[in-house]
């Protein structure tokens, strides 16, 4: 594969895109926390579910952090490669790179598990409720 910047500029708009989406996710999930906090010390209401949520949160927090952290070593490689390609060093370019691409690959395999945490959140918070669905 012949890289040049092109190839790593192609990850320029792609990388941001992604670490906006999950900073996004991970306000959502701290204001979140941030009331449940609320609720349960100052109007000491502790809901039926509440420690299922809290696990819950607790691994959607440790997840998203997994998350962005490697979509900054994904931003990070890419800056690297860059700059290997202006030092002319083509093969440390195209293994930092792999890096680059690596790290983004489970930047995503984790969001997409975070999701999956997120969703079973929103089943356990609607569980008691005695709504029945045809």
């Amino acid at each position: 594969m012949n890289i040049d910047y092109t190839v790593t500029a192609l990850m320029f708009p792609a990388i941001p895109l992604l670490m906006g989406v999950y900073s996004n996710r991970f306000h959502t999930l701290s204001k979140l926390i941030r009331e449940l906090h609320d609720e349960h010390v100052y109007e000491k209401h502790v809901p039926p579910e509440w420690k299922k949520q809290f696990i819950n949160l607790s691994n959607r927090i440790t997840i998203i952090r997994w998350t962005i952290m490697f979509a900054s070593f994904g931003f990070l490689f890419n800056m690297l490669t860059v700059f290997a390609l202006y030092l002319d060093e083509v093969f440390l370019a195209r293994i930092i790179f792999g890096s680059c691409c690596l790290s983004m690959i489970v930047s995503i395999i984790f969001f997409i598990r975070e999701i999956q945490i997120s969703t079973n959140a929103l089943r356990l918070h609607m569980s008691d409720m005695d709504v029945k669905i045809d």
